[in-house]
């Protein structure tokens, strides 16, 4: 056989041996991460007008500020930026590198400043879990598997390709049920550290099983919910009880006002 078409040969399997042994590491790191969240946020700020209601964008800074001050270093050294979009969605999102956003149809199920910080809690939490990264890593990885395969016969997108497809997945599809789980635990601790009372987590979730009957809200869409949930919380209660008397006494008294 030619040495050229041996060579020809045996590239694909250099490549392949290479591309498995990058797909088997981390692809993405938080900062990367936190840059593609970035132009997302800005597309999204692009296409969706913000609140202009002072009071309203103050309220919700205000429950967000608060719940900031509790999380870990260094999430509450972050400069977070919040947003209030204006639209009738009952949704609301943060993602890495400090950014939380705000649907104005929110404030229609969240009723009042607990309530508010039970969603907000919840959703930094998923930041702070890196959810994000991990299943950006881990769409990296099955994508990177695709991209092998076509690689290999010479078809189909690059292997840059991996980064792009991972970080929008990454970025946009729903959370695990562990995820959502996890979430909701961290999140109340959070707003129970913060001085808001996790009771109204409950009367929140209550909320969102009334609206859903009306037909599903988008937040509902992504965000499991139902007597189990609900169950779930009721008995995470006492220990963020504690965690809330715990703040009250040491003075985080929220009072944020709609």
């Amino acid at each position: 056989m030619h040495p050229r078409s041996s060579l020809v040969l045996v590239l694909p399997v250099v490549l392949a041996t290479l591309l498995l042994s990058a797909c088997s590491l981390p692809i993405y790191s938080e900062s990367e991460l936190e840059s593609e969240s970035g132009q997302v946020f800005q597309e999204m700020r692009a296409q969706t007008p913000a609140a202009t209601d002072a009071r309203l964008i103050a309220y919700v800074n205000c429950v967000s500020a608060d719940i900031v001050q509790q999380l870990e270093k260094p999430y509450s050294e972050e400069d977070w930026e919040v947003v209030l979009f204006e639209s009738e969605d009952i949704n609301a999102f943060a993602m890495p590198g400090g950014r939380i956003g705000v649907y104005t149809g929110l404030l229609a199920v969240a009723e009042n400043q607990d309530q508010l910080a039970a969603v907000i809690g919840h959703e930094v939490a998923h930041v702070t879990l890196q959810h994000a990264l991990k299943r950006a890593n881990r769409e990296a990885t099955t994508q990177g598997g695709v991209i092998l395969g076509t690689a290999v016969l010479g078809a189909g997108p690059g292997v840059g390709d991996i980064v792009s497809m991972g970080a929008q997945l990454g970025l946009s599809l729903p959370f695990s049920r562990a995820n959502e789980t996890e979430a909701d635990t961290i999140g109340l601790n959070y707003m129970a550290d913060a001085g808001f009372n996790p009771s109204a987590s409950i009367q929140l979730w209550k909320n969102m099983a009334a609206k859903n009957k009306l037909g599903a809200p988008q937040f509902l869409s992504t965000h499991p919910s139902g007597d189990s949930r609900i169950q779930d919380l009721v008995r995470q209660l006492p220990e963020a009880l504690k965690r809330y008397n715990a703040a009250q006494a040491a003075g985080r008294t929220p009072n944020c006002q709609r």
